[in-house]
């Protein structure tokens, strides 16, 4: 056999190798092409998570609303009709302007309690303001300390300061109960209430004060107030 029989030979053979790795290689591609698809489909059927994320919970519409949210002016004072009797008292008649009534009154006020001091004289109960006529510019007003009897005889006391009698009636009697420059809220309750009651009142309120009356608006006091009603 020659050379070029030999290299014949030779070459076919490698064909043949040839066709059989491209037959391998097309075996090996195949396989991987169907591991990538079926690993695509798995991750594509894999199953998600049914877990809601977590909610509030809805809020309950037969829960109560808060208080101060749902009364009404009217609902946020109470009140008690009480008879007031007259008593001898120590009076001392002002005006005033509204934004300087703690002052004008604690002024009045102490007036009249030093002088029943000054005079000996017993108080009977706790200082008054007789409101005796009012608008939006200011007020008219009689400071006074009732007293545990009128005093026998002609009794000295500082100029502009006179015995009297506080006044009597049916009242309602309201309470207030913190800084005294809150009491503007208490006396629209008020209104609020007797409008929504339909009674009729004189121009002739009162204030009680249990605790001690300071000059400032913010200071913290105790009142009663009584409105008188036809």
């Amino acid at each position: 056999m020659g050379f070029l029989d030999k290299f014949g030979d030779f070459w076919a053979t490698v064909r043949r190798l040839s066709g059989q790795w491209r037959f391998v290689g097309a075996l090996v591609l195949l396989v991987a092409v169907g591991a990538l698809f079926a690993q695509k489909k798995y991750f594509s059927n894999a199953p998600t998570s049914t877990t809601a994320p977590e909610s509030s919970p809805p809020a309950d519409k037969n829960a109560p609303a808060d208080k101060a949210e749902t009364e009404t002016p009217a609902e946020s004072v109470s009140s008690q009709m009480v008879d007031v009797a007259a008593r001898p008292a120590l009076v001392a008649k002002g005006e005033g302007k509204w934004d300087d009534a703690a002052k004008i009154l604690s002024e009045s006020v102490a007036k009249v309690t030093g002088a029943a001091t000054k005079a000996g004289l017993a108080a009977n109960g706790h200082p008054l303001a007789v409101f005796t006529q009012t608008d939006d510019n200011g007020f008219h007003f009689e400071a006074m300390l009732p007293l545990a009897k009128a005093p026998d005889g002609k009794v000295k006391l500082p100029e502009g300061v006179e015995v009297g009698s506080s006044p009597a009636g049916k009242a309602l009697k309201f309470e207030q109960r913190g800084s005294y420059d809150e009491i503007d809220a208490t006396y629209e309750a008020i209104t609020a209430y007797l409008d929504e009651k339909g009674l009729d009142t004189k121009n002739l309120f009162i204030e009680e004060y249990i605790t001690d009356l300071k000059p400032a608006d913010d200071a913290n006091v105790d009142v009663d107030i009584y409105v008188f009603v036809k």
